[in-house]
């Protein structure tokens, strides 16, 4: 499994709004002293990229917090089955800033994680065969 660093004000709060509100796994989360923590989630299934959740330090790295991306849609959530993905996400509160529409490659919505960083809920339109 691949892993993305990805910066978090607070170990704690990005923990329950990935495994609470996204249901991501919890992979591990070890001290290493200082108040630094090696934390890794991955969304359910185990498939795809794991995100370690890297507590920002400094000016420059708490500026970055939320504008990982400079406001662009910066990580695809992908799913199986969108209408689905999509009602659990908002019951749990996830705050999508677009209603769903279909494109060429799928149907998406936009969705803002706990810091306002921007994410596709993508299901992606299956290939052609020969494609």
């Amino acid at each position: 499994m691949q892993t993305l660093s990805f910066l978090v004000r607070d170990y704690d709060e990005a923990i329950g709004f990935f495994t609470g509100a996204l249901g991501f796994s919890l992979l591990e989360d070890t001290p290493l002293g200082g108040a630094k923590r090696w934390v890794r989630v991955a969304p359910p299934g185990g498939a795809g990229c794991a995100l370690l959740l890297a507590r920002a330090t400094g000016p420059e790295q708490i500026a970055a917090v939320g504008r990982q991306a400079g406001g662009r849609v910066f990580l695809f959530l992908e799913t199986a089955d969108f209408d689905a993905d999509h009602a659990a996400l908002r019951r749990r509160g996830v705050r999508f800033l677009e209603e769903p529409r279909v494109e060429p490659y799928g149907k998406v919505a936009v969705f803002a994680d706990l810091y306002g960083n921007k994410w596709d809920l993508l299901q992606p339109r299956p290939a052609k065969a020969g494609a």
